[in-house]
């Protein structure tokens, strides 16, 4: 992306993409293979709008003017990019998502850890755990939708916050 609000900008997108429509998600390769392809999508797809609408950019020396109160000190605007409550937000999350795992059956934990979190193919997983591709891709849905359960009210908080 060509500064850092654009990247931001899809970076949002593409996770409520993600969370939108991860019912959607086959399961033929890894997870992240699959946020990857669509964050690269949303960002080519972003940057052929932007390419037409995009306003002039602010130059540097108007963002780092100096500061009336002592002329010889540049003066920085605020970076808001990593706010308190972004971090409390990803932590409680963190926390919500082991608790979860944690109380998923081992039969969802493991396909849901092996597929997901480690990234292995459905075939390297169902090895692994000694059963047919299908019947891995069973509990990978049923622990999927077993998370997506315990994980619904932290989400729609999620959904709120991004609004406002």
């Amino acid at each position: 992306m060509k500064n850092h609000e654009d990247a931001e900008e899809v970076r949002q997108d593409v996770l409520l993409r993600v969370f939108r429509k991860i019912d959607a998600f086959r399961g033929d390769a890894a997870l992240s293979s699959w946020i990857y392809r669509s964050t690269f999508n949303t960002a080519m797809s972003r940057l052929r709008t932007l390419k037409y609408r995009r306003p002039a950019e602010v130059p540097h020396e108007t963002v780092f003017r100096t500061d009336p109160g002592d002329p010889g000190q540049p003066r920085e605007v605020a970076d808001w990019s990593d706010l308190v409550d972004d971090r409390v937000l990803r932590s409680e999350l963190r926390t919500r998502l082991v608790s979860a795992l944690t109380g998923l059956s081992q039969i969802y934990r493991a396909a849901v850890l092996l597929r997901v979190v480690q990234g292995l193919s459905t075939e390297e997983a169902s090895a692994v755990l000694g059963v047919k591709p299908q019947t891995l891709k069973s509990r990978l849905h049923r622990g999927r939708l077993l998370l997506r359960e315990q994980l619904a009210d932290f989400a729609d908080g999620l959904a709120m916050r991004s609004v406002a």
